[in-house]
């Protein structure tokens, strides 16, 4: 079955259905068709704010409207009516695609039923597919096949034991023979344990686990003690999954040969092994909402694509889901020999950063707000985390480059022609790749520049600009400061923020103000440049900008929704494809990259409002993003 159009998908919850909404949104080949809710105000809100239609019950979809349905319910184990909705829409001749757990029963009905209605249903164990997950299994079946597992070490809470054994079984290319003992029971003297440990063998491997057997029924993620954390040895050394969202970490197996005299021969010919890191840390850790904004939307996109895949080549149901009906076997095994957890409602627990551990350590990203330059008590707003623009650094030239010699580049060169640049540097805030650092430059030759980057792969380009140009070396200082509260001089000249101000809330845009306000000269400009939206509104897909650079053609898609849980923002979505510049239109690309943000629309009247400031407008190319002038006081 050749699919040449998007699959119009149904979305089915929207608590944590939100991330499938994202991942429908962002990835190529899905169209959102629709919700299907109890009709919450929320619910509602979230259909309309989307532009489609919300749906109360299955007979009230409209016939040939949906390919695909995304049940995001709990299923009976979780005391939801998942299933029961999943096997109408499978009856209606929908495929399916339902989140875990769901009881091997019920797996087993839904396949059948799949089978006769001649449809595609799979069971989404989502871990699998995060990406650091999806890193870690693809290194363990490269070491497997180099090395012989000799122990697998595992731990997870008791509701990701499902996923738990799909990672599992990836990792190690197979999951037979299997088999556990009983847990030992703990002396009733201890007191509470929240551990239960289970040894056994799974694929053939001796296996220690590891599972907090405690639950909140009405909360189970906020409870969980840890996540997954998975390790598996070999001969030569340990892989190792410190947290389902990374990093992974390889610690090669310690070695020293011993001479005739058994003393540890640790230099000459047969020692270069021991130059080889202790442990080495693979992928970058992130933070929580780059887990909601990114991490998760991108897995269920991989778990799309695997049913989309199946649905193209018109596979036998039952026959394709045999791995995952052996995952749930084991799972339902590994739930009886543990028996019923605990149930606990304990208190919202109370999260630590590491810097109240490790005083020297340094998290730029989630650092707090800095006390403000006169070292008084500071009313500042919290901290803003560094919009997740290091995907987009690559290809950020490539479409901004036009835009900022045609729009953005001229606009704020005229708008800053005739300041007097020994009042104080200019000050680049959100300089990005420094496109826009370099049209200043340009125009002002005797201007110190401060340019300001919190996004590291974009201020590593930037960087690589000012270091390529004898010019800018000499005028240019590179930062890694984040508004609002990055360090200023006591005076600036000028203030450029272009794409900035929609990444800060209300709050956080007057801390800035005020304090560019108190450091702006008498005569000094401040240029803005908004996105042009001055309302949260849903943005289909759209193709922006198309380049070539050698062999390669590059394209950059946008789309946009408003975020479901903030009225007053919403979430954007990069996409960027690369393509053989030889294949026609409508080839495969090469790669794909996505990035996404959150952002705050708002018009010229909110920042005249915010900021003190008089402010003019400016024109930039017709149809481009509105920009403005700020000053003390009205220009001739």
């Amino acid at each position: 079955m050749s699919l040449t159009k998007p699959l119009r998908v149904l979305v089915c919850g929207t608590n944590f259905g939100r991330f499938y909404i994202e991942a429908v949104r962002a990835r190529p080949g899905y169209a959102l068709a629709g919700l299907l809710a109890r009709g919450s105000t929320a619910s509602r809100a979230c259909a309309r704010r989307l532009g489609v239609p919300l749906y109360t019950a299955v007979d009230q979809v409209p016939d040939d409207t949906i390919d695909l349905a995304c049940v995001v319910v709990g299923s009976t184990i979780s005391g939801g009516a998942g299933t029961e909705l999943a096997m109408s829409l499978l009856g209606q001749g929908i495929h399916v695609l339902q989140e875990h757990p769901v009881h091997l029963d019920e797996f087993t009905a839904c396949v059948k039923l799949a089978r006769r209605h001649r449809v595609q249903y799979r069971l989404n164990t989502h871990y699998p597919h995060v990406a650091p997950v999806a890193s870690f299994t693809a290194a363990a079946r490269r070491l497997t096949e180099r090395r012989t597992p000799l122990f697998v070490d595992a731990a997870t809470p008791v509701h990701l034991m499902h996923p738990l054994v799909d990672i599992l079984g990836r990792a190690l290319g197979s999951l037979r023979p299997w088999r556990f003992a009983d847990p030992a029971p703990a002396p009733e003297d201890f007191g509470p344990q929240p551990f239960r440990t289970v040894q056994g063998v799974l694929g053939g491997v001796p296996l220690t686990l590891r599972v907090h057997h405690q639950l909140d029924p009405a909360d189970r993620d906020n409870h969980a003690l840890h996540w997954h954390r998975v390790a598996i040895g070999t001969e030569g050394g340990v892989l190792t999954l410190a947290d389902t969202h990374g990093p992974v970490l390889w610690s090669p197996r310690l070695h020293a040969h011993r001479d005739a005299d058994r003393r540890f021969v640790l230099e000459g010919p047969g020692t270069e092994h021991l130059g080889l890191p202790t442990t080495s840390v693979v992928g970058a850790t992130v933070p929580f909402n780059e887990v909601f904004a990114d991490l998760w939307p991108q897995a269920i996109g991989h778990a799309l694509d695997e049913l989309r895949d199946a649905v193209a080549e018109s596979r036998d149901p039952l026959r394709s889901n045999q791995y995952e009906l052996t995952v749930c076997r084991i799972w339902s095994e590994l739930a009886a020999v543990l028996g019923p957890p605990q149930v606990v409602r304990p208190p919202a627990p109370q999260p630590l950063a590491a810097h109240e551990l490790f005083p020297d350590h340094h998290e730029p990203d989630t650092s707090p707000v800095r006390a403000p330059d006169d070292g008084a008590a500071s009313d500042a707003p919290g901290p803003v985390t560094a919009a997740p623009y290091t995907p987009s650094a690559e290809f950020f030239d490539l479409v901004a480059g036009g835009h900022t010699a045609t729009s953005s580049g001229p606009a704020v060169a005229r708008a800053l022609a005739g300041i007097d640049t020994a009042d104080g540097p200019i000050v680049d805030i959100g300089a990005g790749t420094g496109l826009v650092t370099e049209a200043v430059a340009r125009a002002l030759p005797d201007a110190e520049i401060l340019a300001c980057e919190p996004a590291t792969g974009m201020r590593a380009v930037l960087t690589s600009r000012v270091f390529g140009d004898p010019d800018l070396r000499r005028r240019v200082t590179v930062t890694d400061g984040s508004a609002p509260d990055l360090e200023l001089p006591d005076r600036i000249s000028a203030a450029v923020l272009c794409g900035v101000l929609g990444h800060l809330d209300t709050e956080q845009r007057r801390y800035l103000w005020e304090r560019l306000r108190e450091r702006l000269s008498p005569g000094g400009r401040v240029v803005v440049e908004l996105m042009g939206v001055d309302d949260p509104v849903a943005l289909p897909a759209t193709r922006m900008a198309t380049a070539h650079a050698g062999r390669h053609r590059y394209e950059w898609w946008l789309d946009g929704a408003p975020d479901p849980e903030d009225p007053s923002a919403m979430r954007l979505h990069s996409t960027y494809r690369v393509f053989d510049a030889a294949e026609a239109e409508g080839a495969d690309p090469l790669r794909e990259v996505h990035d996404s943000y959150r952002w705050i629309p708002f018009g010229l009247d909110r920042v005249a409002e915010e900021s003190g400031l008089r402010t003019r407008p400016l024109t930039g190319r017709t149809g481009g993003p509105p920009l403005a002038m700020l000053t003390h006081h009205p220009i001739a």
